[in-house]
């Protein structure tokens, strides 16, 4: 396995500000869809590409797959990036970067890393993940979040009729990686607020009153998601008059009069 720390010297990047405004223009919009795609264009107009796929790796938790897209690969990406995060990422080049990046960088913000298929000697990830969809090579981009410790991976992946990434290619990559890296970062924000914002505002209020059973819990969730009685009450297999009535009772168990009050409990204990 391979992987090194990228340049702090400055590398012109090869977008135009109009690629790099239509990426900054689109930050907040559901990055599933789309982002993969759109990294996995910009790089292929200087080399031949055959898939991108971009995971987050939170603290103490599995993977979660951000974004993929391909190129009439014979396996959905889909499916693959599935296998890889329930399966196959703690055999993965990647992760070897990441547990060993302290030690040899210490403070390290940006790593690469290559991956080939003579690399993997586990013979199912090798199967799955680079000889069905034929894949000959892997380059990623790591990016350690200061905040929460975890990390953020883009990868590029080579076809097997393309042979692997020549070493032009591979600093073309590097001179884009700040900014694919940022774009990337800003993307990941919205994600987790628009899918996890909820968890972790609640989390903060579990942590002020930790004798809240796990049944508040759950409710206090659900109201942090922004829904009322009648939406909560199938949530939870109740009628809607008794979530009414456990709606009302967690309010008096983290001492606040209503939903305003409880927004106001997480930003005082967020920021305090």
């Amino acid at each position: 396995m391979n992987h090194w720390l990228l340049t702090t010297a400055y590398h012109q990047s090869p977008l135009t500000t109009g690629q790099v405004a239509h990426l900054l223009a689109r930050v907040g919009e559901d990055c599933r869809t789309w982002l993969a795609a759109e990294l996995l264009t910009l790089v292929r107009g200087e080399m031949p590409l055959a898939q991108c796929t971009i995971f987050a790796y939170p603290e103490g938790q599995e993977p979660q797959v951000l974004s993929c897209s391909d190129q009439a690969r014979l396996v959905q990406i889909s499916r693959i990036s599935r296998d890889y995060v329930k399966r196959f990422h703690s055999l993965d080049g990647n992760r070897q970067a990441m547990l060993g990046h302290r030690a040899k960088y210490g403070g390290a913000r940006i790593l690469a890393q290559l991956q080939s298929v003579e690399d993997i000697t586990h013979r199912e990830y090798r199967r799955v993940c680079y000889e069905q969809p034929q894949i000959s090579q892997r380059m990623a981009l790591l990016n350690h979040q200061e905040e929460g410790g975890g990390w953020l991976s883009i990868n590029f992946y080579r076809g097997r009729e393309h042979g692997n990434f020549t070493q032009r290619e591979i600093e073309f990559i590097e001179s884009m990686a700040p900014l694919l890296i940022q774009v990337t970062r800003l993307h990941y924000r919205a994600y987790i607020e628009a899918n996890q914002m909820p968890a972790l505002l609640s989390q903060r209020v579990e942590q002020l009153y930790p004798e809240l059973t796990r049944r508040d819990r759950e409710l206090l969730r659900y109201l942090l998601s922004g829904l009322g009685a009648e939406d909560i009450a199938p949530l939870m297999g109740i009628q809607r008059s008794s979530a009414a009535t456990y709606i009302k009772r967690i309010y008096r168990k983290v001492g606040v009069s209503g939903y305003r009050e409880l927004l106001g409990l997480v930003v005082r204990g967020r920021w305090s």
